[in-house]
């Protein structure tokens, strides 16, 4: 249940160990007898006797959203359905035979994942815009993030002049720097400039256009010109009717807490904390934030959740048991559990309810319904029910970073607790020890804080070893000083961004509500200043290469054979995941040029093995290079991304750069440059049509990249291997198939613009 989005990968095979070594000196000997005896029939034994073969089924369930997630085209639900059937159908029949029917389960939750992610992309399928456009439109606004300048907007589309109905976004996502007085619920018109959700920015990178999709966004863009606002916009229907009042009164509350803490960073985090609204945060702070490894602490998820579902718990314990009568006669353990479950909803359904809200809260509610069973509640068993209660209703989850790095985290923290009780079992005929001396209370109460000092360094280490290879993967760095800069940050959450949200929150509507964000505002900058130091100090970021595709779900595994079998002998198979992952992590591709989807700007490599930039990549796309090249350079917030290459030249008719190992690369801008460029480079990128024939050896151009999307480069030989990040004939709803009759007519014209064109520009040779 802990969050750990801001943690650093994996829990090691020697959990049991360990324990066994805190456990005390008799421990060893009883590892040591692990050894003997070893048999793979009795570890499965093992295994179906303490019921962890049910662990699996998420993971098979995640695997069929996966594979549903990697088709290239739009799979039929017809076969899938077929196979869930007939896993059921065999299920029953094979109730009596445990290995037969585990493994028709397994199937079935394959094929139940599959179908998750079928269901869901259908019940949230809205267009995607396919070009740019300059559109005027009308709709409500949903969502109003401010920001220090401007806000980003999130509206409900009912008319797009020049957009057929099938064409027509359900939700557009937009910028402006004069928000005005709009709030969610308003009714607008405005003129904006549409794009379509941007790709992937290289092969096997951040796809937000899947994101955008499944959040029901089919455009992004800026607002141009003044925002009309529209008397009387349509109510919607009560869950949005409430979720546009919360969101007015998120902005509300953010504006105040950022106004009394400082109107800084500071404020931006406080308000960010309390309220879930991050976009106040400057670039600058959130280097500071990340370089520190305390990322997390702008976002409400799983450690905001579960210490305000324990404070009302604990509470309301405390205040039932005030009557004698209700807690010698009445189940108030139970009662206070259902308070919290409450609260715990209140709570998500007040901070926005964003995906990592709701996926802490799936987790509170059934740890919570666990107490209210009267069960143990952190149990492996619970992870997993609410693994699956999170594939049920947003499948999409599994594939993001979020997802992976709590649930790692909260299984690498659950499979150690489960060692200590393992190693300390309960022995109810052993002798009661003798009794002590009595101590000093002081001495009591320092042992006990002692061991929460270990217990949360501990639970620090553990979860950040969980959840490393998932924070390399996905974010290409490591922060080595997480280990420092997250018990920090779990004390300033509990000691004061908690605790202060809950009462500033309840003081607000009084206006007494100062006192409490300036509280909140002294622990931040505590944080801060920590933060400050640790990212100035030597290899406070370690960038990482982008990992081989194989690596990662060989790392994964072996951190689930880690934390879900008991036996030994099968923990024992990590060990060759793990080496298979380490070793894919090592030897993923550097590939030489990268061209971005849009094909106005290329990434090539330096002689000194460093990338530069050929064109105006945006700032996202540039960075997105630099850091799955293991590349940490800073950017500096200069809003492009420029990256200097040694030898470019540029005229009005384009860029051309050296390559290494001879020959030029070429990016065209007017269709003047092809006369030229295709008899004479090596390499020829444009986001224009390329006339037929182009002698270039290689040629990338608009309808090309149409189909591939984002390219990479490597050089074999005497040619060039290439990555593409679409598949071939790739056809998905967040990612339709250009249309043909398109792509003929633009080469047709692209042609005809070429033939047309001017002499070569002899001046553009490098």
């Amino acid at each position: 249940m802990p969050d750990a989005s801001g943690q650093g990968g994996f829990a090691g095979v020697l959990v049991d160990v360990l324990a066994g070594v805190l456990a005390g000196p008799h421990r060893p000997s009883a590892v040591a007898a692990r050894f003997r005896g070893w048999s793979l029939s009795r570890a499965f034994a093992q295994e179906r006797d303490e019921r962890r073969f049910f662990l699996w089924l998420p993971v098979a369930a995640g695997a069929g959203v996966l594979l549903y997630l990697s088709a290239d085209v739009e799979p039929s639900p017809w076969l899938p359905s077929l196979l869930a059937a007939a896993a059921l159908a065999a299920a029953v029949l094979l109730r009596g035979r445990p290995v037969p029917c585990g493994a028709a389960l397994g199937v079935l939750a394959l094929a139940a994942g599959f179908l998750s992610g079928e269901v869901r992309s259908r019940s949230v399928a809205t267009p995607m815009l396919d070009r740019i456009r300059i559109v005027t439109l009308t709709g409500t606004v949903e969502e109003v993030d401010l920001r220090a300048t401007g806000a980003r907007i999130l509206v409900a589309v009912e008319t797009a002049e020049g957009l057929a109905p099938e064409q027509r976004p359900r939700r557009v996502r937009l910028t402006t720097r004069r928000p005005g007085s709009v709030a969610a619920g308003d009714g607008v018109r405005l003129k904006a400039r549409l794009l379509p959700p941007a790709r992937a920015a290289l092969p096997g990178g951040y796809d937000f256009a899947r994101d955008a999709f499944f959040s029901g966004i089919g455009a992004v863009g800026s607002i141009l010109g003044p925002i009309v606002t529209l008397p009387e916009p349509a109510p919607g229907d009560a869950a949005a009717r409430l979720h546009r009042a919360v969101d007015r009164a998120r902005n509300a509350l953010a504006l105040r807490v950022y106004a009394v803490v400082g109107g800084d960073d500071t404020g931006a985090i406080a308000a960010a904390m309390v309220t879930g609204k991050r976009d106040l945060l400057s670039a600058g702070g959130r280097e500071v934030i990340r370089e520190a490894g305390i990322f997390h602490i702008i976002t409400i998820a799983g450690v905001q959740m579960t210490l305000v579902a324990g404070l009302l718990f604990g509470l309301a314990r405390r205040l039932l048991a005030l009557s004698p009568a209700l807690a010698l006669r009445r189940p108030i353990k139970a009662w206070a559990a259902g308070v919290a479950i409450v609260g715990a909803v209140a709570y998500d359904i007040g901070t926005g309810s964003r995906v990592g809200t709701q996926r802490a809260l799936f987790m509170t509610v059934i740890v919570l319904a666990a107490v209210l069973a009267g069960r143990r509640a952190m149990t492996m068993r619970n992870l997993a029910f609410a693994a699956l209660l999170v594939i049920a209703i947003e499948p999409e989850q599994i594939a993001g970073a979020s997802f992976q790095l709590s649930f790692a985290a909260v299984a690498a923290l659950i499979a150690v607790q489960e060692a200590r009780w393992r190693a300390a079992p309960p022995d109810l005929f052993a002798e009661p020890p003798p009794r002590a001396a009595p101590r000093p209370p002081w001495r009591g109460r320092a042992a006990r804080a002692g061991q929460g000092v270990v217990h949360l360094l501990t639970a620090t280490l553990f979860a950040t070893l969980a959840t490393a290879s998932f924070m390399a993967a996905e974010f290409h760095e490591l922060s080595p000083y997480v280990f420092i800069g997250n018990p920090l940050t779990l004390a300033m959450i509990e000691v004061f961004a908690v605790p202060g949200a809950l009462l500033g929150t309840i003081l607000y509507p009084l206006g007494l509500d100062a006192p409490v964000w300036h509280w909140v505002g002294w622990g931040i900058r505590i944080v801060l200043a920590v933060a400050r130091i640790l990212g100035a100090a030597p290899l406070s970021t370690v960038p990482l290469r982008d990992f081989a595709p194989w690596a990662l779900p060989c790392l994964a595994l072996a951190l689930l054979s880690v934390v879900i079998w008991r036996s030994l002998l099968l923990r024992l198979t990590a060990v060759p995941l793990l080496a298979l992952g380490l070793a894919g992590a090592a030897s993923g591709a550097r590939d030489d040029i990268l061209v971005a989807a849009t094909g106005d700007a290329l990434a090539l490599r330096e002689p000194d093995g460093r990338l530069g930039t050929l064109g105006r990549p945006g700032a996202f796309t540039a960075e997105q290079w630099l850091r799955a090249d293991g590349d940490a350079r800073d950017l500096g917030g200069s809003g492009h991304g420029e990256v200097a290459l040694p030898g470019r030249r540029c005229d009005k008719l384009g860029c051309v750069a050296p390559l290494p190992g001879g020959g030029f690369v070429s990016l065209v801008a007017d269709a003047a440059a092809f006369a030229e460029d295709c008899r004479r480079a090596r390499i020829v990128v444009t986001t224009l049509v390329a006339p037929r024939p182009c002698a270039a050896p290689v040629v990338i151009d608009r309808l090309a990249l149409a189909a591939s999307g984002a390219v990479a480069l490597r050089r074999d030989g005497e040619g060039w291997r290439r990555r593409d990040a679409r598949g071939i004939g790739e056809d998905r709803p967040w990612s339709p198939a250009p249309a043909p009759e398109r792509r003929r007519a633009g080469r047709d014209a692209g042609a005809e613009t070429a033939a047309d064109a001017a002499a070569p520009d002899g001046g553009r040779e490098p």
